[in-house]
């Protein structure tokens, strides 16, 4: 789901430069913070249902010991005080590019602070937008099915049916992504809030089956847990690390509700919240060391193990939701970034721009997300693929942060680097933890991972081989125009306008045009669409306008990487602005090329081959920037790369 942003409009500004009043302003950060817990905290907040459980397993051979539950349950807590609170939430919330967030928002902000693209800042970027589709696959399979196998301790009779029910579920969800959240949206943020109280108050009436889980409040529990038990305690700390899943979509989502309302919503509701339930569980198993099994659902009273199962469920779809609509804006990024082929991206809300829905990454999701599920069977033996990418996602995100501490904020380096690396050891330790997890399972989002930088490095290699043959190729726009001057083409009426990649050379399609038409219209425009290090640009920025000659236009049109690039939008906003142009009378020229393999490219065959599908499964230009068909002409060529 997607919401309007908050930096579009203050909640604070009433919209004629004057301060709202004081119930408005604080009517409309309740409207955000509420907001922000349908769509950021779904994940991490639906990981209790498997992160104490999945820790504590590693005990069964040998049982549970108090030692263990306290240092787990310490360990818990503080993987979200200092990842979840210090690093997401008061650190890297800061480090915003324009108000947005992630991963790619902050390769952006790295390169415009170096004040060049940088080969291993683009690297980590592609790193870590590709670590993140592993996440987006295993976050809706292991937080469905964790939540309907609580029906197993309603009744066992229900127990053959829970995978088939998950396979349901999750074909449901993805189904209904088409339609959009517009209209399910506003019951997203209560649904959450009620699921936090019920988790948070079973957690608190449990502490008291044994009030000595508070001493893992204490950090150096957790200390000597690790310290104490070797190789067992690396492991744990694998599972534990499941508690902060979610945090990259605090620092994703950002530019969606805002700091404040998603801090404040943090510190005063989620975090409580959690950390009374993993001390309820906590408790619990220190009680009755049985409870093991699902700490979890054990917690409510046998009347309430379906309403919890039911409520489980609709929060883990909603988690499910949040991970699948950030795919899609990750994948609309790397598309404007020229990272990935042009796809069709459909938009399910006429008001709401980040509300979009991208077809074949939905189709490849569920497809990925069913066979995790029949294979891995379990939540249990999910738990074991799971952390691995996102671990990988967060040391990305923290090696970028200190480009950004130390360039754009201009910390000295004898401060930058103490500060960063703190939070880069506990990332690399979490890391390496996760790491031991990759034979059972956490080869599963590294080679899906390894999967998605190959075919972004192929594609970039390839584009740029094309552009670079089709600019030695070419003629510049200048020296055709002057040309044209000389030679004279017979005129016709009405105003062509010719795309092209690049503002400075001819483009295909207009020579092609003039070499077997041998007709030029009264009035040619070059058109270029340029993508900017900007998540958006400003309408009064949104084009530049270049008179070449009496009858030749150059017109450039800047988006930023978050925005779809809708053409007849934008020349909509030039019609406004006095320039002469009526979509509907106009004529698109556009060039397609045949690409075939050269015999001494610089791509290995493989590569080559790989590229030349990725061209010809790109969505044609007419859909990717919203031209109508009817207004179109494509010119072909044969190029070889």
């Amino acid at each position: 789901m997607r919401t309007p942003r908050a930096q579009q409009k203050d909640p604070a500004d009433p919209g004629d430069g004057q301060e709202a009043p004081p119930a408005q302003a604080k009517a409309a950060f309740a409207a955000l913070a509420l907001g922000s817990l349908g769509v950021i905290y779904g994940d991490i907040g639906t990981s209790p249902l498997y992160a104490l459980r999945a820790s504590l397993s590693h005990f069964r051979a040998g049982g549970v010991t108090e030692a263990g539950v306290l240092g787990t349950v310490s360990l818990l807590i503080w993987a979200l005080f200092f990842t979840v609170t210090a690093k997401y939430v008061l650190f890297l919330m800061r480090a915003d590019n324009k108000g947005e967030g992630g991963t790619l928002s902050l390769m952006a902000l790295a390169q415009s602070a170096l004040g060049r693209s940088v080969a291993y800042v683009f690297l980590l970027g592609v790193a870590g937008a590709a670590l993140f589709s592993g996440d987006a696959i295993i976050t809706p399979a292991i937080s469905v099915l964790s939540a309907l196998e609580g029906l197993d301790l309603v009744t066992p009779v229900i127990s053959p049916y829970i995978l088939p029910l998950t396979i349901l579920v999750l074909i449901g969800l993805f189904w209904g992504q088409r339609r959009g959240t517009a209209r399910v949206a506003a019951f997203f943020g209560p649904i959450m809030g009620i699921f936090f109280i019920t988790i948070g108050l079973l957690g608190a009436l449990h502490i008291k089956d044994a009030p000595r889980i508070v001493h893992a409040f204490n950090p150096a529990m957790g200390i000597k847990f690790l310290l104490g038990h070797g190789m067992l305690g690396f492991m744990v700390l694998g599972a534990v690390f499941l508690a902060v899943t979610g945090s990259e979509a605090l620092y994703a989502d950002m530019g969606h509700f805002g700091r404040k309302p998603i801090q404040v919503t943090w510190l005063v509701f989620v975090l409580p919240a959690l950390i009374l339930n993993y001390l309820g569980q906590g408790a619990l198993v220190l009680s009755d060391p049985q409870a093991v099994e699902n700490p979890f659902f054990l917690l409510a009273p046998h009347w309430g193990l379906l309403p919890l199962v039911v409520l489980a469920t609709i929060a883990t779809i909603i988690a499910s939701q949040a991970v699948i609509t950030g795919a899609f804006s990750v994948v609309r990024q790397s598309v404007q970034l020229g990272l990935l082929p042009r796809m069709l991206i459909l938009h399910t809300s006429e008001t709401l721009e980040g509300q979009i829905f991208v077809p074949r990454i939905n189709r490849l999701l569920l497809i990925g997300v069913l066979l995790l599920v029949l294979f891995f069977k379990t939540s249990s033996a999910l738990a074991s693929a799971y952390g691995t990418a996102v671990t990988g996602t967060m040391v990305v995100t923290t090696a970028l942060a200190f480009i950004v501490v130390w360039k754009c904020w201009r910390w000295p380096l004898l401060l930058a680097v103490p500060f960063v690396f703190a939070f880069l050891a506990v990332d690399l330790v979490f890391l390496g933890a996760n790491l031991i997890k990759v034979v059972e399972g956490g080869w599963v989002p590294l080679l899906i991972a390894a999967t998605v930088m190959i075919v972004m490095w192929t594609w970039v290699r390839g584009t740029t081989l094309l552009a670079n043959k089709l600019r030695r190729d070419s003629i510049p726009t200048p020296d055709l125009v002057k040309m044209l001057d000389k030679s004279k083409p017979i005129r016709v009426p009405g105003t062509a306008i010719f795309l092209t990649s690049s503002p400075d050379i001819a483009p295909s399609a207009l020579m092609h045009n003039l070499k077997h038409n041998k007709v030029l219209h009264e009035r040619v425009w070059i058109l270029s669409v340029l993508t900017e290090n900007l998540p958006r640009v400003p309408p009064a920025k949104r084009f530049q306008i270049e008179k070449l000659s009496e009858d030749f236009t150059r017109v450039i049109l800047h988006f930023g990487y978050m925005e779809s690039p809708r053409v007849p939008a934008a020349l909509a906003l030039m019609r406004k602005a006095g320039y002469k142009c009526d979509i509907m009378t106009t004529s698109f020229f556009l060039g397609r090329f045949n690409i075939k393999p050269a015999p001494n490219s610089p791509m290995p065959s493989w590569q080559n081959r790989l590229f030349i599908t990725l061209a010809r499964q790109a969505a044609p230009p007419p859909d990717f920037f919203a031209i109508p068909s009817d207004r179109v002409v494509e010119l072909g060529a044969q190029v070889t790369v």
